[in-house]
């Protein structure tokens, strides 16, 4: 039974507080903060509603360290997870040390000018987490998150080696809008809009933004036009799976999603560089932001299914030569909504996220430093997450992708 902080109202936050609040086991004091506090009262009362769990509802601004600080030594938590933007990822990682604070994430940190995420910012905390003897879990939404435990658990269960790995993310919802995003808008255009990277021979290869595309057909889904980009993962998997020849990352995109982002590059709304308006520094992207549909606003109107998953290639654990293995989950926007009241795309993050949380909270997964999900054990992670509404599936496939 265990007091924790989630930061962070969002989709993401709302389905995470929704499924701890259905685990009181683990989570017995469940407190929830924003710089809006207004959304958290919402989510609260949801939460109150659906399973009769009172939480705690505070305002923070957690790009203040000082006053992050203040509101963990005020609350008291065992665990601080943050489901913040990514930029202020940092500033709480300071506010834990400074606490004394076991701390984890869903997403790695990024600088606010410059569209580019990487891990070397939060891996540089390894030593001053190891001498607090705190743990910082990184990544624990589903890519990266369960992607990176799907993974290892073809290395300790399957394959020897995994020469070969692609992850890929199919949304098949259809949420009736003619553009939105279905997590941060801000964060989902500088993702897709920045150039793609992928692992190969030891190094990353840089290409243009959506310059490749492959059509795949997904189970419960159908065929999909799916584009390769950079995400965190990769640079995780490839530490932490050295003999990986090949990784690589695809999201499914819609023609109309295409088209309208085409456009918004076009005339400059996707630049994250301030320009003057009416004697105003703003950040086009910012403002395309404000007058985009707010993600959680689209759980009641989606419909169909997600598909996420890994596809690995590499020697077979049992000897038999050289094998293919794909292992994915499928999650229902519609089930998604009915449970948590968000759709499938904060479902299958914030899902991932109670369950590292309750990885750490249990002493499942323990160690002092900051780490990433590759370096713990899968089987319990996985064991929960398919009992907590992510159900997954493994199938050999006949040989790699021909691609």
């Amino acid at each position: 039974m265990s007091k924790v902080l989630v930061i962070g109202a969002g989709g993401v936050g709302s389905v995470a507080v929704h499924k701890m609040a259905m685990n009181p086991d683990i989570f017995s004091d469940i407190h929830l903060a924003s710089r809006t506090v207004s959304k958290c009262e919402a989510i609260a009362e949801s939460v109150k509603s659906r399973t009769g769990v009172t939480i705690g509802t505070y305002a923070i601004d957690a790009d203040d360290v000082e006053a992050t600080s203040a509101l963990i030594r005020q609350i008291g938590p065992e665990l601080v997870v943050n489901l913040a933007l990514p930029y202020q990822d940092l500033a709480i990682m300071d506010a834990c040390l400074a606490t004394g604070v076991n701390y984890m994430d869903t997403a790695n940190y990024e600088p606010k000018d410059v569209a580019k995420f990487e891990y070397h910012w939060q891996w540089a905390y390894q030593e001053r987490f190891k001498e607090a003897g705190l743990t910082a879990l990184l990544g624990s939404g589903f890519d990266p998150g369960v992607t990176s435990v799907f993974a290892m658990w073809l290395k300790k269960h399957r394959l020897k080696t995994i020469r070969l790995l692609d992850i890929l993310d199919c949304n098949g919802g259809d949420h009736g809008q003619a553009f939105a995003t279905n997590f941060n808008p801000e964060i989902n255009i500088r993702e897709v809009t920045a150039p793609a990277r992928h692992w190969e021979n030891g190094q990353f290869v840089e290409t243009p933004a959506m310059a490749h595309k492959q059509a795949f057909d997904f189970e419960a889904v159908g065929p999909k036009n799916m584009y390769m980009m950079y995400h965190e993962e990769l640079e995780s998997l490839a530490k932490f799976l050295p003999e990986m020849e090949r990784g690589r990352f695809w999201m499914t995109f819609g023609d109309e999603y295409i088209k309208h982002l085409t456009v918004l590059q076009n005339v400059g709304m996707t630049r994250i560089d301030p320009v003057l308006y009416n004697g105003v520094e703003i950040i086009p992207l910012q403002f395309l932001k404000a007058v985009l549909p707010e993600p959680s606003s689209l759980g009641a109107t989606t419909k169909g299914k997600t598909n996420i998953g890994d596809i690995a290639t590499g020697e077979a654990l049992d000897g038999s030569g050289e094998k293919t293995f794909y292992i994915k989950n499928i999650c229902d926007h519609e089930e998604a909504f009915e449970e948590t009241g968000n759709q499938a795309v904060s479902y299958t993050t914030g899902v991932p996220a109670m369950v590292g949380a309750a990885m750490l909270l249990t002493g499942k997964w323990a160690g002092e430093g900051v780490f990433n999900m590759e370096q713990f054990d899968p089987d319990p992670f996985l064991a929960m997450l398919g009992e907590q509404g992510l159900p997954w599936s493994v199938e050999e496939l006949a040989e790699p992708l021909p691609f």
